[in-house]
């Protein structure tokens, strides 16, 4: 029963507090396209809002911000700093990122977790760090992940939450325990 509870508190959650407040944003001038996947708590500068760009099939992890001012300035000479924030097609943006006013993200690149974005990112680029920085192509990335893959037997379906047994989660930390792996 408490599962059956925590399920449909979590997709009222999503759909109140998530998907709603999309609507809020787009209305005000936002773009977001098609086959985005927008995580909980991800946080867009609703000021200015209208100069956010998502392209399409978009992924921003948990807790990332996407900010379009900085009023660091405001202080100092009185104005607001503002710039335009453009996210292009097969982005991955990870939790807790954060993309500051001016940046492009170019298409098919990555942003690892806990990024500050301060400059622009070229298209097909791996970047992460505090100012990020260039980590390796999107290329060499697959490449890596490819061989890590091949190296580990993937967890299958039965391992995502609502379908895993407590013996599966046990297995499953221990495997973890020593070495990463993938789930389908």
């Amino acid at each position: 029963m408490k599962k059956l509870f925590n399920f449909f508190r979590s997709r009222v959650r999503k759909i109140v507090l998530e998907e709603l407040w999309l609507e809020d944003y787009i209305k005000q001038g936002m773009t977001i396209g098609e086959n985005c996947s927008i995580q909980p708590g991800v946080v867009f500068d609703y000021s200015h809002c209208w100069i956010i760009k998502l392209g399409n099939k978009v992924t921003i992890a948990p807790e990332a911000y996407l900010l379009a001012n900085d009023a660091s300035s405001k202080n100092i000479i009185g104005y607001t700093k503002v710039g335009s924030v453009t996210i292009e097609d097969n982005v991955f943006i990870g939790a807790r990122a954060i993309i500051l006013p001016g940046v492009t993200i170019g298409e098919n690149s990555i942003v690892a977790a806990g990024s500050v974005v301060t400059k622009s990112v070229d298209e097909d680029c791996v970047v992460g760090g505090n100012p990020a920085k260039f980590i390796c192509t999107r290329q060499e990335y697959s490449e890596k992940m490819k061989v890590l893959l091949s190296e580990h037997t993937p967890f299958g379906a039965d391992y995502h939450i609502g379908n895993i047994s407590n013996a599966d989660k046990e297995s499953m930390y221990k495997r973890l325990k020593e070495q990463v792996g993938f789930i389908i």
